[in-house]
This record gives structure tokens, C-alpha cells and sequence, in this order.
């Protein structure tokens, strides 16, 4: 039978579908809705027609008010706003569902990237052997992070689920009933989130979605690749950082630590549990069935009856299972053995920690918190510290802290700062008794500028009386010189003696973070990937030369503009001059929910992971790498956007625009997450404790984009105008590398919107700023689709580009709202005798329409 085009399926399965329910939503009978359905589509084509006459957000809400509202107050005009948000935000839980459902159908999971495709190239290719060797090598590791760009609350995530399987089964009365529940359900939670809420929230895809994907996906390999041997290696690994991500949140406790913890171990035997009580009804034969009751008995206790008492341990778990296996072979004629094999598959993979708790804190917390250690033993007569220690060289610190040990009590510790950071070492060692050393064994130190930062760190371990700890730790390099600076840091610890026996106590692996975030809001778009691309060649290189394998952990955001986009050819595209034996990457917010909310989008995305790296290391290891005059052409690229990015960032009008024009401010008064939105208490902005989430959301508020595309097309006009252009056009057509980057920047020219903000232009301080933007937008464009060869932005993925194309008309009118409350506001504090609460109202249709447009965007924050 013939498979219709992807565009064609999406065209069926869910423009259609969206059609047709958004019009049984919008008829619904809502207390507090009246007339708003039928309006909301009269506003969204004023809105159309207004922006494409060059009218103001104002202009187009008035001509609209005029012409459908009877001489509305302004009290109704507001009222009228609220209530088109509301509608707004509940008509993107239904496309995401509607999205969700058709997922299968639209995206080929057979197709390239699975598993399937991976198994017929490797027979096809005869490269079984090497499969089997990289499978027993390889990691995939998502990492859930705990950064707010997620909006919805739990109860709209339950409808989403729900709506989803009932638009499978096209369960209309179903629908309904689903329908008429979202518009009543509240959209807003009243108080910010705790980082245990923040935890519970991200546990429900651990256990609804991770569990079951990723133990499927290991037993096919099991069974189709390896002929039912089992894999040793723990292929896909799960990291989570809600409760142990001090960076900047004062709200993560010792004590939410390990209830975290607690909550992992928990849900992880509860998996279990539910498993053997559905096995305990297959193996009821003797011989099996009263250790499997057993089995069942104890995980029921560890569960239900704990209170932090485990009734069974690990290696009891797998003793006792492995047993059953032995007896239902040899005297049951393996009856129902795949379903047992399944179980010892996830518990392989997830142990009693389902997922590695990461701790994280910034260098400069650990400069604060190492200042006050070194004055306590200084004040202790004790000999641990030498009395000139603070004006000692680096390289005499660094010697000093390889040899320190101690048996620091953080209760002796006023500064609550020094006391907590102590104790989220003490945690790691309580986490790893009760869940494993996979419970929490890494240390990620963000803002790394040094091999001091990472000294201090391990000296601050072996102080809290752990000689030999059982931790990674994980410097993350963020900032431009950061990383070009990168392999001399890491070869200052590579040849430090008491660091390298630590190293080659871990297997000699060094796990290495990146970040894309601020790497980006440092450098732009070009210099802050090419620089991190460098930044590994570099380490592999030197981490190679002293006989520890690199392994790099991105920390990619949703957007291009964090690093985020077609992730997985940006692994494919990896040549070998790129330690790539293990894929680490943060997932984020509604990130999360859109690539791995559901059971097939997780598949799909987690197969693609996967075939990445088995491109890079099986079929094609040496296709991808960079010739030298790519990596020169490459690096002039980085450097001209670099320039152009630099002088915009410079310009005086920069963070005055991002204070007064954009919602950044707004972002900290969203009850999304528990961390504050930037790291500094102070009124001042600083732009250097600003953080990338508000910062790259606020440019995609305003339509701009501006962090994804920004330089790009500055730097290919360089050689248009310089009759290079050929090299630049070679280089996308020759580098899968290349071609993503511009891809992936494609992607955020295809979700701004110029014209919302084009009355910008006139405005007396910021219009020579927008313009400067403007501009730089149009050249991107055009070069972007000349290198390509396209005629509009991603016209090579008509899905996707359909896809962002009905989100953007669905938050069309929302965004229209958002830029006329913050022109009303920007009036109301020009009057004499300032309207304080209307201004409040104002601010509060701001901060209401953030959600629907970052909901809608997927990857926008």
C-alpha cells in the first residue's frame, strides 16, 4: 500500500483533526466565556490583515475593538484579553495533543534513525561484529533538568495524556467531555514550585515513559542484535537534576535532597513492584510461584511500608530472579521467559536509583565556601592549610589541595552557604548507601574557569573525611575564553599526580560539561558552537594523550540559540577527532514533554540518540571530519559573527531594550520554577548574572530570535562580498556539521515574526536598535536560503515548517495582547499622575501571555 508523504500525513492526521475539534472546543458553553470563540478567530485574521498593512499591536486591538466590541470600557477590552488567553493557551493543549497522537503516523518509526534501520545496515554493511562492540561501549544519557520553561501544571499535563489517547482512539464524546475540562481547569499555579514539587513533576515521565522506552528499546537489541545474550553495558542511563541543582537556587536543601533521592528509589521499586505482581499471575507454576510471591512481598514492604526502609536489596532482587530464569528454562519449556528477561533489562538499566541525582554549584559559591574552610583550619592551628595559602601562586594551591584530607562538620559553619555546599557531599554518601553509587556521583561545577575551581571541589570532598570518593567530578565550561582555555585546565589536572590516581580510580574517564546557554549569550550563535566543536577536538586530543577518555555532556536547552534543535545529527555529524563513546545531553521544561512525552515520541528520539552515535562509529568514521581549510573557513565564519555579535551586545541600547521593550522582567513573577530568574539579588540588570532562559526567552517573546541567527548572516556576506562564495556553499553541501548549524538557525528565523514589533522603528530610542536587528534578520534570511537553495525556511522539512507555522497562528492574537498591554504600560507610566493599578493589571497580561507563546513554541527557553 502506499505511504503517503510525511506533509501529507501531518495535512491528514493533524491539521485536519485540529480543524475539527478547535471547532467543537470553541462552540463549547463556558460560564465565563460567552461570545469569546466566536471572536477569537476574528481578532486572529485582524491581526493578520493589520500586521501585513505595517499597524501597531495597538492600531489592530483598537481597529478590532471599534469594529466587534459596542463601545467597549476599558475594563471590557481588558476582560475581553484574559479571556482570549485562556482560550489561546487551552487551543495549544489541543494541537499538542492532537501532535502527540498523530506522532506515529507522521514520523516513520521504522524508518531512518531506528532501531530497525540500524540492525538492516548493519547486516547489510556486515559490520555485526562492530555493532555488538559499540553496543557494549556506548551511552546514551538524558539528563531532565529542573530549568522552568515548563507551564503547564500537573492536572493540564493529565488532560494532555489523556486527550492524547483519546484522539488516538477518535473517542469523540470522549473529546468533549476532555474539552470541557480544560477550559474549567486553571492554567496558573498560585505559588511558585518548590524543587520537590519541581522533582515529582519530572518523575512522572521517569516512570510513565523513560521506564518502559528505554527497557524496550535495550530487550529488542537483546533479542535481534546480540541473539538473546545480555548487554553488560548500561546503554541508556538517566541523569536528574530537580533537587540537586544548587546553581543560583537558594531553595534547594540537604534535606530536599534526599527526599528526592528517597522519591527515585521509591518510584523505581514501585515500577518493579507493579511488574512482578503481573508476572506473579504468569508464573504460577511450581517451583516459581512462591519465590516470585516472595519477591512481590518484599518490594510491596519497600514501597508502601518503608519509611525509608529498604526490605530488599539489589543484588538479593537480581540473585532471586535469576534463579527463576534457571528453573523456568530448565524445567518449564521457557514459558513466559521474555516477559521475566524484560524485567532484568530495566533493572540493569535503572538499579534502586532509576535516575542519577547530578549536584551542581557555581565556582564562585565554591570560592566563598573555600575562603570560609581554609580561615576555620587557619583558625584551628591546625596544619591542613599552610598560613600563606591566600597568597600562595596557582600552581602552589594546587598542590596543596591534591594532599588535603579531613573531617570537616558543616555544623560547624555559620555562613548557611558553607554549611549547605558541605552537605551536599554528606548527602552523596547517604544517597549512595540507600540507592546505589549510581544514586548520585557527580559533582558538576558550572562557570569553570580553572583547574583551581576544580581542585577546590575535590579538596572540599576529601575534607568531608572521603579519602577515595566515589565521584565524578565534572567541570562545565560556559563562556568563550572558558573554552578555548578548556584542554590547558584539564591538562593542568591530568598531570597532577593525586587528580590522575583519582581518575584512574573512575576507570580513567573524565566526564567534561559544555554549555551552550551562556556560550551563546557570551559569543552569539556561531562563535559559541564552533568554539564548543574546537573546545572537544582539544580535549579529546589532550585527554587522549594522557590515556583518559573524554566524555562530553551538552548542555542543550530546547532552542538552536541553547544548543538545542536537530540534536541528534549534530552527534551524527562528529568525526573522529571527537571523543563520542558516550552521548550526554539536559533535557528541558516543555522539551521534555514534546520529545519525550509520550511512549513514541521517547522511542524516537532515544533511537535517534542511539543511531547517531552508531553513524558516527560504525558506518561513517571518516566522512565527517573537517578538512583544514573547512575548520579556516569555519573559524573566520565564528570570528566575523563573533565581531558583529560583540558589537551589538556592546551597543548602549542593549539591556535598556531588554528592560523596557521585552518581557524579561516578567519571567521572575511566572510561578513556573523554583529558581530565581537571574543570580544577583541587585535592582541593577547585570547582564552577567543574567540567565539564559529569560534571556533567550525574552528575544523569543518579541518574535526576534535574536540569539539564534544573530552574525549568521553578517558573516556569509563576508564571502558574497568578497567573491568566496563557493567555499561557504562547498562547506554546507560537504559538512553535516555545517549544514545542522545553519539548519538549526534556519529554524529560529522560521519562528520570529518582524512585523509584531516593526512599530518599533519610530520609537525615538530604540528604533536605530531595532532596525540594527532588522536587518541583520533579513541578510541572515537571505543568505540562509541562497546557500541552501531554497525558496522559503525550511521547505526541506514541510512538517516541521507546517507545524510551526499553525503554532504561530495560534499565538498570532496572544502576542498581539502581550505587545499592546506592554505599549499601554509604557503610556501609563508617562502620565503625569501615574494609574498604578491598571498598570498592575497591564503587567498581568504580560506575565499571563509568556505561557501560551512559550507552550506553543516547544523549544523557545
Amino acid at each position: 500500500m502506499y505511504t503517503l508523504p510525511k506533509i501529507e500525513r501531518f495535512n491528514q492526521d493533524v491539521l485536519s483533526k485540529y480543524h475539527i475539534y478547535n471547532s467543537v472546543f470553541i462552540t463549547l458553553p463556558f460560564d465565563s466565556i460567552d461570545n469569546t470563540g466566536v471572536l477569537l478567530p476574528l481578532f486572529t485574521e485582524t491581526c493578520e490583515t493589520g500586521f501585513k498593512k505595517q499597524e501597531t499591536p495597538k492600531e489592530i486591538f483598537d481597529f478590532f475593538s471599534n469594529k466587534f466590541l459596542n463601545n467597549a470600557s476599558e475594563t471590557e477590552k481588558i476582560d475581553l484579553m484574559f479571556r482570549f488567553i485562556q482560550y489561546i493557551e487551552r487551543q495549544i493543549v489541543l494541537f499538542d495533543a492532537i501532535e502527540d497522537a498523530a506522532f506515529p503516523v507522521v514520523n516513520n518509526m521504522e524508518g531512518r534513525g531506528s532501531l530497525r534501520d540500524i540492525k538492516e545496515k548493519s547486516d547489510a554493511k556486515e559490520k555485526d561484529d562492530e555493532l555488538i562492540d559499540f553496543l557494549e561501549n556506548f551511552n546514551v544519557r538524558t539528563v531532565l533538568t529542573a530549568h522552568p520553561t515548563q507551564f503547564y501544571p500537573g492536572p493540564v499535563l493529565g488532560i494532555i495524556n489523556d486527550l492524547t489517547e483519546a484522539i488516538r482512539q477518535n473517542d469523540l464524546l470522549k473529546i468533549k467531555q476532555l474539552l470541557a475540562q480544560l477550559g474549567k481547569t486553571p492554567f496558573i499555579q498560585n505559588e511558585k514550585p518548590n524543587p520537590f514539587d519541581e522533582a515529582v513533576s519530572l518523575i512522572w515521565y521517569l516512570e510513565n515513559v523513560f521506564y518502559e522506552t528505554a527497557g524496550e528499546i535495550v530487550h529488542y537489541l537483546q533479542k535481534n542484535i546480540l541473539e538473546g545474550a545480555a548487554i553488560q553495558n548500561q546503554l541508556i542511563k538517566l541523569g536528574f537534576w530537580p533537587g540537586g541543582d544548587r546553581d543560583g537556587n537558594p531553595f534547594v536543601t540537604t534535606d530536599i535532597t534526599l527526599k528526592v533521592a528517597e522519591r527515585l528509589r521509591t518510584s523505581i521499586l514501585k515500577c518493579y513492584y507493579v511488574e512482578m505482581r503481573n508476572l506473579k499471575r504468569k508464573l504460577t507454576f511450581s517451583g516459581v510461584d512462591t519465590l516470585v510471591a516472595e519477591l512481590e512481598y518484599k518490594l510491596y514492604r519497600s514501597v508502601f511500608y518503608s519509611k525509608g526502609e529498604i526490605y530488599i536489596t539489589l543484588e538479593e532482587l537480581l540473585t532471586q530472579l535469576n534463579k527463576i530464569r534457571t528453573i523456568i528454562i530448565e524445567k518449564h519449556q521457557s514459558l513466559y521467559l521474555d516477559e521475566l528477561e524484560a524485567l532484568l533489562v530495566k533493572i540493569n538499566l535503572f538499579g534502586f536509583h532509576f535516575a542519577t541525582l547530578d549536584i551542581r554549584q557555581n565556582s564562585k559559591i565554591h570560592n566563598a565556601v573555600f575562603h570560609d574552610v581554609v580561615n576555620y583550619y587557619l583558625n584551628s592551628d591546625s596544619k591542613i592549610f599552610p598560613e600563606n595559602y591566600f597568597d600562595l601562586s596557582e600552581d602552589d594551591k594546587l598542590l596543596v589541595l591534591s594532599k588535603v584530607k579531613g573531617n570537616l562538620n558543616p555544623a560547624d559553619f555559620d555562613n548557611e552557604i558553607t554549611r549547605l555546599t558541605l552537605e551536599s557531599v554528606q548527602a552523596i554518601k547517604t544517597i549512595q548507601q540507600n540507592n546505589g553509587e549510581f544514586g548520585a556521583n557527580r559533582y558538576i561545577i558550572s562557570n569553570n574557569e580553572s583547574a583551581l575551581n576544580v581542585m577546590e571541589t575535590f579538596a572540599m570532598i576529601r575534607l568531608n573525611d572521603w579519602e577515595n570518593p566515589t565521584v565524578d567530578i565534572i567541570p562545565l565550561f560556559e563562556s568563550v575564553d572558558d573554552l578555548q582555555n578548556a584542554h590547558s585546565v584539564m591538562e593542568q589536572l591530568y598531570t597532577n599526580p593525586e587528580y590522575a590516581a583519582h581518575l584512574k580510580s573512575r576507570g580513567n574517564k573524565q566526564t567534561i560539561m559544555l554549555g551552550f546557554s551562556d556560550g551563546t549569550k557570551d559569543g552569539g550563535y556561531l562563535m559559541a558552537n564552533w568554539s564548543i566543536y574546537q573546545a572537544k577536538i582539544e580535549l579529546t586530543q589532550i585527554s587522549r594523550k594522557y590515556g583518559i577518555q573524554a566524555i562530553f555532556f551538552d548542555g542543550r536547552g530546547g532552542p538552536p540559540a541553547r544548543g538545542g534543535g536537530k540534536t541528534h545529527k549534530f552527534y551524527a555529524s562528529l568525526g573522529p577527532k571527537i571523543e563520542n563513546n558516550e552521548i550526554q545531553v539536559t533535557v528541558q521544561g516543555q522539551t521534555i514533554s514534546s520529545n519525550f512525552g509520550t511512549l513514541d515520541s521517547c522511542r524516537y528520539n532515544i533511537e535517534n540518540l542511539l543511531s547517531a552515535g552508531v553513524t558516527n562509529q560504525v558506518f561513517s568514521k571518516e566522512k565527517n571530519e573537517l578538512s583544514v581549510e573547512e575548520t579556516a573557513i569555519l573559524t573566520q565564519l565564528a570570528g566575523l559573527g563573533y565581531e558583529k555579535y560583540l558589537s551589538f551586545k556592546n551597543h548602549p541600547k542593549f539591556i535598556p531594550y531588554l528592560e523596557k521593550m521585552s518581557t524579561l522582567k516578567y519571567y521572575s513573577k511566572t510561578n513556573i520554577g523554583s529558581r530565581p530568574s537571574k543570580r544577583s539579588k541587585s535592582e541593577q540588570l547585570d547582564f552577567a548574572d543574567l540567565r539564559a532562559i529569560p534571556f533567550v526567552g525574552s528575544w523569543s517573546q518579541l518574535k526576534q530570535n535574536v540569539p539564534g541567527f544573530f552574525g549568521v548572516g553578517s558573516a556569509l556576506k563576508h564571502f558574497e562580498d568578497t567573491n568566496q562564495w563557493e567555499k561557504v556553499s562547498d562547506l554546507y553541501h560537504n559538512s553535516l556539521f555545517f549544514k545542522t548549524l545553519l539548519e538549526n538557525s534556519m529554524m529560529s528565523l522560521a519562528k520570529s515574526f518582524l512585523p509584531l514589533t516593526a512599530y518599533m522603528r519610530k520609537d525615538p530610542e530604540f528604533g536605530e536598535f531595532w532596525q540594527i536587528i532588522y536587518d541583520e534578520f533579513l541578510e541572515t534570511e537571505r543568505l540562509l536560503l541562497k546557500i541552501a537553495g531554497h525558496k522559503t525556511l525550511m521547505e526541506n522539512y514541510p512538517d516541521g515548517k507546517a507545524s510551526i507555522q499553525i503554532r504561530e497562528r495560534i499565538v498570532l492574537p496572544l502576542l498581539t495582547i502581550q505587545q499592546y498591554a506592554l505599549l499601554r504600560i509604557n503610556e501609563l507610566n508617562k502620565e503625569k499622575v501615574k494609574n498604578e493599578d491598571l498598570i498592575k493589571v497591564y503587567e498581568k497580561i504580560v506575565t499571563r501571555s509568556l505561557f501560551g507563546n512559550t507552550n506553543a513554541s516547544r523549544n523557545s527557553a
